[in-house]
């Protein structure tokens, strides 16, 4: 293949340009920009050797390749763009489309705008006029939505004007003020738009403007002896300052940013974007992307030009995590793409939009809430199963193809993990996935009664023995799989295990293997089968899969370590009191039991402590004289 791709690299132009690498079959695999077309295609086809897995397996499918040359370094950031929404190649960092995630949008490119909820932006529109927020949680949009109706007249009903101006009478929501009745022709398109202005102000997080409004007219009717005008706008203020005193408000001095937070797990990656307005967090936005954290530079160039390119609100500030070090492909210029999205940005937005990451302050501290924002929508994700509406056995049927089992052989999934701290607070939790979703009323932890050192090999077999005590005559059924938080060695271990307590049975069993980064990475048989799936050709079923072991075993993690927390905070609690001279194990209790905590027993007065049940005079001064150092001994 280098030979063919020699003779051709002669031809190419040492000028800007984008590219565009083809299959066997012509189609578009990805689509790339260069400063220099000849070298960057040179990187590719030149005989070196490419470092980056992605752009190695890329490069492996490549039959033939187009190109396009344009005058400058942005003009190839903008055609790569398009060419990508256009061709969506599977080599290129795409915006996954969930329809769980609604928009709302205003139309300012109509006469009378409207305010709705859409599914996803349109393009025509926004470069129209219109302009889209989100995207929300459904429960989310419907909420903003209805507060709107609280505090804006705004239509309601399904007129479209001005086609239908004075056809019929206004509505009844006219008649008892929560509409403008536009319909009625009293109403000019200027002071109806002027108020949907007002809705775009509540959304950017402006409510000093809408307040003193409400207030002035609420004065004005006051005066004009219209007291039930007066009322509704008492209502529309009420329901505004309600807004305002729940929204914290994040910086001292009120600027517009936009915070972007990533996070990777499962073959995929989270975008959450947080948007500050005048210092309050007045919304939020999440993107998922298939591809795991090391293109990390890739996939916030392509968010930022996918988002803000196709009608994204641009604020001037733009924080973006630290991407110093990381792995990136080969031909990938951090500094010159996000220098010229910058400009980019700025252009569109008409003035000068600052691209950077913070180092300390709040504006650090609210890029981290955007980090820890992506991570728990990740794990969100993972544990539903994808997408809403996505279907949660999907993973169960792969499972069973691969098994060679009949469909609905697999309901119930379970895993165990062991949690320790050294030969302290030994325990395991196990937990149970039925249909594909996690069955939390079937979950069960297990605190160790014959394993009193550090064997987890031991421990599971402990936890085994007491769970398959349970034949399912009490309710308590078999699983149809067990998935071994481990590679081979666990997987053995608990096979030999179950072999011996359940003889006979039919549970399938598999390991979930991870990889150096210690996240889930793939799937081990008990026939020696091992199948990775974190690789960077990921199938549809790929991800589905590892998007369920990864739930499951990080699931089963979360509960053990949970427990194990627990049980080591109780027994510090037990060593720290039952360690003050008087104090033994039913004193410690009576003292929690009065004050509820450790922290409020320190806090107490001698004479406060002294009124807990069964704590005497010399306890009360050795209780405090152990927490503050100025009492007996």
């Amino acid at each position: 293949m280098d030979k063919e791709f020699d003779a051709r690299l002669d031809l190419v132009p040492s000028e800007p340009g984008v590219y565009l690498m083809k299959d066997a079959s012509g189609e578009v695999i990805y689509v790339g920009k260069a400063k220099n077309l000849r070298n960057r295609l040179r990187s590719y086809f030149g005989g070196g050797q490419i470092t980056h897995p992605k752009v190695a397996a890329m490069v492996s499918h490549v039959s033939d390749f187009e190109y396009v040359v344009v005058g400058t370094e942005p003009e190839a950031l903008l055609l790569e763009n398009n060419l990508i929404k256009r061709y969506r190649p599977p080599y290129n960092i795409l915006l996954m489309d969930d329809k769980g995630y609604p928009y709302v949008c205003i139309t300012f490119n109509e006469e009378y705008p409207r305010v709705f909820r859409a599914f996803r932006p349109d393009p025509k529109a926004a470069a129209a006029g219109a302009v889209y927020y989100g995207p929300y949680m459904n429960s989310d949009v419907f909420g903003t939505l209805r507060t709107i109706e609280e505090i804006f007249p705004l239509k309601r009903c399904r007129k479209v004007l001005p086609r239908d101006i004075g056809k019929e009478r206004p509505c009844l929501n006219a008649h008892i003020g929560k509409c403008m009745a536009p319909c009625s022709g009293n109403v000019s398109a200027s002071d109806y738009k002027a108020m949907v202005a007002r809705i775009a102000d509540f959304f950017e997080g402006r409510y000093e403007g809408i307040e003193e409004e409400i207030e002035k007219e609420m004065s004005e009717a006051s005066e004009a002896l219209d007291f039930e005008r007066a009322a509704l706008l008492r209502d529309r203020l009420t329901a505004l300052r309600g807004i305002k005193k729940d929204q914290k408000i994040f910086m001292d001095i009120k600027r517009d940013v936009d915070a972007i937070g990533i996070y990777s797990d499962a073959g995929e990656t989270c975008i959450r974007k947080l948007e500050l307005r005048e210092g309050r967090i007045v919304g939020s936005s999440v993107f998922f992307m298939k591809g795991d954290i090391s293109m990390k530079k890739e996939m916030l160039s392509g968010f930022m030009m996918q988002y803000y390119a196709e009608g994204g609100r641009i604020p001037p500030t733009i924080l973006l995590p630290d991407i110093s070090g990381e792995d990136d492909a080969d031909d990938f210029d951090a500094g010159e793409t996000f220098g010229m999205i910058s400009d980019i940005l700025s252009e569109k937005r008409g003035s000068k939009v600052r691209v950077y990451t913070p180092e300390r302050g709040e504006m650090r501290e609210l890029l981290k809430l955007a980090d820890t924002n992506a991570r728990e929508m990740m794990v969100r994700r993972i544990l539903r199963g994808g997408s809403q509406g996505a279907d949660p056995g999907a993973a169960l049927r792969i499972l069973e193809r691969l098994w060679g089992r009949e469909e609905g052989t697999i309901r119930r999934v379970e895993s165990y993990d062991i949690s320790n701290l050294g030969n302290d607070d030994i325990c395991a939790g196990m937990v149970v996935f039925t249909d594909g979703r996690p069955d939390r009323k079937s979950y069960r932890l297990f605190r160790m009664k014959t394993v009193l050192t550090q064997d987890d090999f031991a421990s599971m077999r402990e936890v085994l023995t007491r769970r398959f005590s349970h034949d399912g005559s009490d309710g308590f059924e078999y699983p149809s799989l067990i998935l071994a938080d481990g590679g081979k060695g666990q997987l053995s271990a608990i096979k030999s295990v179950v072999d011996e307590l359940v003889p006979g049975h039919d549970i399938l069993m598999a390991g979930m293997v991870k990889n150096n980064k210690h996240r889930t990475s793939g799937i081990v048989f008990d026939d020696g089968r091992e199948i990775r799936l974190d690789r960077d050709s990921q199938s549809d079923d790929d991800i589905v899969l590892l998007r369920f072991l990864t739930a499951v075993q990080n699931e089963v993690h979360r509960f053990a370590v949970s427990y194990q927390r627990k049980l080591s905070s109780k027994r510090n609690i037990r060593y720290r009191l039952e360690s003050i001279p008087g104090i033994g194990p039913s004193k410690r209790k009576a003292l929690l039991s009065h004050f509820g905590t450790i922290k409020a027993v320190e806090a107490a007065s001698e004479e406060e402590l002294f009124e807990a049940k069964g704590i005497s005079q010399k306890d009360a001064v050795n209780i405090y004289a152990y927490f503050h150092g100025d009492g007996e001994e």
